[in-house]
């Protein structure tokens, strides 16, 4: 028997994950003492169970916590498997020691979940330096990719579309959306002055004029990149531009900030939970 746990901020998700494979859903229940230390208390019987835990680790440093305690009682309550779905998986970018002295994140938060459970299961994790998760996730690993369902949506919403990589990291999503969808794609030249400050230029040019362009990136997080996109796309004069991403983080109000650059519409996945959810991510999981 397979159970399905959540928490209050993966209720969504790890609810319609349950009912897609017919299984037991309960939530994790998560209870913080006035010094911020942590109770976790599993309220349905796992023991000789396969439990599933569903947990996007967005905002994760508390999340790892309630990971890590949660699979611990698991296993001390006698589960028999457990497994990881993790939509989103946080500190992934951090993949190398980009300036003297820092820490290879990643591969730290790796060490720590890696332990807990037997398998490990995300969605287009940012594997821009680490050719598998086997790499740094001592576990078995599974990686989805959104790229059918982001096609989809396209398909069935939009005609006459180009598709635009926003930086040279998000090609390896773009060209295969586009490749689909059956659209042009080009990928943005992206040319960094500091974390907020960048300039754009196209690779290959393409005529936009009254076209569809989509924006496609694995994570939309401040946003300022995909708005450098929309400034130097609306001189094309198009019929419309859509930011897409399979994880939405939207931090430091990166939704509005992208509608008030020009963006038509901004559609995600639900990794994360948002009113920009458009694409069920349930499908292929």
């Amino acid at each position: 028997m397979t159970i399905v746990l959540a928490y209050e901020y993966s209720k969504e998700i790890g609810k319609n994950f349950a009912k897609k494979i017919k299984a037991e859903f309960s939530l994790v229940k998560v209870k913080e003492f006035p010094d911020k230390e942590k109770l976790i208390q599993i309220t349905t019987n796992v023991k000789n169970k396969n439990v599933i835990v569903v947990n996007s680790l967005f905002y994760p440093d508390e999340k790892i916590i309630d990971l890590c305690l949660t699979a611990d009682t698991l296993k001390d309550l006698g589960a028999k498997n457990i497994t990881l779905i993790a939509p989103y998986l946080g500190y992934m970018r951090q993949d190398k020691r980009f300036n003297k002295g820092e820490s290879i994140s990643s591969k730290t938060i790796a060490k720590i979940i890696s332990p807990f459970f037997s398998k490990l299961i995300t969605v287009d994790p940012h594997l821009h330096r680490y050719k598998s998760l086997n790499i740094i996730y001592r576990l078995k690993t599974k990686v989805l990719t959104a790229n059918s369902l982001l096609a989809d949506y396209i398909k069935k919403n939009y005609k006459d579309v180009v598709v635009v990589g926003p930086d040279e990291e998000s090609y390896q999503w773009s060209e295969k959306v586009a490749k689909r969808v059956g659209a042009p794609v080009t990928v943005c030249k992206k040319t960094r002055y500091s974390s907020r400050k960048v300039k754009i230029s196209f690779k290959d040019k393409l005529n936009l004029k009254n076209k569809t362009i989509v924006i496609v990136d694995d994570i939309i997080s401040t946003g300022h990149t995909m708005i450098e996109v929309i400034k130097f796309v609306k001189k094309q004069k198009p019929k419309k531009i859509v930011c897409m991403g399979v994880h939405g983080l939207f931090v430091e109000n990166a939704y509005n900030k992208l509608k008030r650059a020009g963006a038509n519409e901004i559609v995600t996945t639900n990794s994360i939970t948002h009113k920009s959810n458009k694409i069920d991510l349930t499908k292929i999981l």
